[in-house]
Parts: C-alpha cells; structure tokens; sequence
C-alpha cells in the first residue's frame, strides 16, 4: 500500500522534490517543463492551495478513487489536505505552470478570507476547467505576468501584483466556467435529472433520521458538492440547498393540509432533530409559522 505524505509548507515540497528554495514564502510559480524527471511522492496532501493550467499530462491524476487521464490542456485547482496520487510519468511530456500558495497569501485588510468564495477550489480533478485556444492565451498570459514578478526581487508592491493577478484569473475562471455549464447542458441536465431522482427517493421515505445536505447528495450523484450546486444553479437558477428547502417546504405544505400530524412529527419525519428548526425554516421561506399556514389552508 502506497504511503501517503502530507507536506505542510511550500518550502517543505520544494525540498522534498529537489527543487530551489521558494523565492516568496507564500507562493511559488513552477513550469512543468521544469519539473521533468523530479522525484515526487505517488500520494500527497498539503496545507496549501494549488492552480494548475496542464497540457499533454501522461499517466493520470487520482483523486478519490477514480483516475483522470488529461491529454487536453485543462484548469484545474485544488484546497488544502485534498488527497491527490499521480502515476510516476505523468509530467513527462507535460507543458503548463502550477502555482502554490498559502492563505495567507490572502490575509489583507480587504482580502481576507475571500479565498472561501471560490467554489471551484472544492470541485473534483474531472470537473476542472477545459479551456478554448483564446481562453487558453488569456490565462497564459496572466500565468505568465505572475512569473515575472515571481522572479522580481521582492519589495512592498509583490504582493498586491500576485493578488491582482490571481484575481483576474478566477474572475476569468468564473466566466470560463459558466461558459462551460452552458456548452455541457446535456450532461448539466442529467445532474439535474439525477438530484431530483435522489431528493425524490430521500424524502419519499416514511420517516428520515437526518437532514439530507448537499454534501450528501453531491456523494450519491460522485460529484463535489461545489459542482452540484454550481451546476443547479446554472441549469435551473436555484442552488442545491435551496432545492432542498424547496423540497422539505412543498412536502410539509402537503402535510400539514390533508393529515393531522402534529407540528412536530411532521419535523420529524422530514429529518429535523428539534421541531423549532422546521418552524424557522418554515416562516422563513413562506412568511407564515406551519400553524398558521394549516389553519389557513
């Protein structure tokens, strides 16, 4: 069984993989042209953030239990102690740049923890970004302006230079995604078919232990929970939580018009743990408490 290696520092991956000493302690820039033959372990999690735009990868890419093989030139992004396994030639022919940094790269007055609102950092290897040749120079050359300044020497402007970089680049990210949502609208519609089948099976149950999340069936459908949402929300306006609620409100309506539950069996049965939970939600999302809404109905 393969050893796992957890790496907690970008200098730490640095020595570990015989490359130089990071030229900034909060991020490095690497051309994988660079990184042939570099002896790196088939296992790894690390306690930093990557970005990396790949062409002509051989082998494959790990990530749970399934094996992605890119031959195409893809984005594709990654969040602290994700587990990733490579195969030992997957950068031989392989052209591109992969950027490490920290958080803390993040941590200024009117950045901090903006980093949590980039969705696609949680999305799985095969839902990374495949991009068009124009997309492709747009991020190339973004990539490329961090490169330069990566070898600058450091000074009070590096920083907000990197920062501003980055930020072009998930802004172009944003739009090469919703790009992307579009143009696979078929497969988009099948997740959406699928999500409702699941939501449909969970709550048809008779009684439910617990609160279904999104997280939840983001694993039934073997998607991250980042692209399941986003996905929804492209194809129908509506992310998964808020299908969810929609779901749990339309089947209490049901209930509390032809049963006679109580109000907290019926919270119950729907997979709340405290009734009061299900009342809030319930006012929440219809403007009424589910008594009122009974003896108005």
């Amino acid at each position: 069984m393969k050893k796992t290696v957890h790496i907690p520092s970008i200098s730490s991956l640095h020595q570990l993989v015989g490359l130089a000493p990071p030229k900034h302690p909060l991020f490095s820039i690497q051309r994988l042209e660079d990184l042939k033959g570099i002896s790196c372990p088939e296992k790894i999690t690390y306690d930093f953030y990557t970005i990396g735009f790949k062409k002509n990868l051989n082998g494959y890419v790990k990530y749970g239990r399934t094996n992605y093989d890119f031959q195409e030139g893809v984005l594709g992004f990654t969040a602290p102690l994700q587990l990733m396994e490579f195969s030992n030639d997957l950068l031989e022919n392989a052209r591109g740049w992969i950027i490490f940094f920290h958080k803390e790269l993040w941590n200024s007055a009117n950045q901090q923890n903006r980093i949590d609102q980039y969705g696609f950092f949680e999305y799985q290897i095969n839902e990374g970004l495949h991009l068009s040749r124009t997309e492709e120079e747009s991020i190339e050359n973004i990539l490329i302006n961090i490169e330069k300044e990566y070898e600058l020497p450091i000074d009070k402007y590096s920083k907000n230079v990197v920062l501003s970089n980055l930020e072009l680049l998930f802004t172009y990210s944003f739009r090469y995604y919703a790009r992307q949502f579009t143009i696979r609208n078929d497969i988009d519609n099948s997740i959406y078919s699928n999500f409702k089948v699941e939501l449909n099976s969970f709550f048809n149950a008779k009684k439910n232990d617990f609160l279904p999340s999104v997280d939840f069936f983001a694993k039934k459908l073997n998607i991250s929970a980042n692209y399941l949402s986003d996905s929804l929300k492209n194809t129908t306006g509506k992310s998964a939580i808020e299908h969810i609620h929609s779901y749990i409100i339309e089947s209490a309506k049901n209930d509390l018009m032809t049963s006679d539950k109580s109000i907290s069996e019926i919270a119950f049965e729907l997979g709340f743990e405290y009734p009061h939970y299900f009342s809030r939600l319930f006012k929440k999302k219809t403007g009424v408490t589910p008594s009122d809404y009974r003896v108005k109905s």
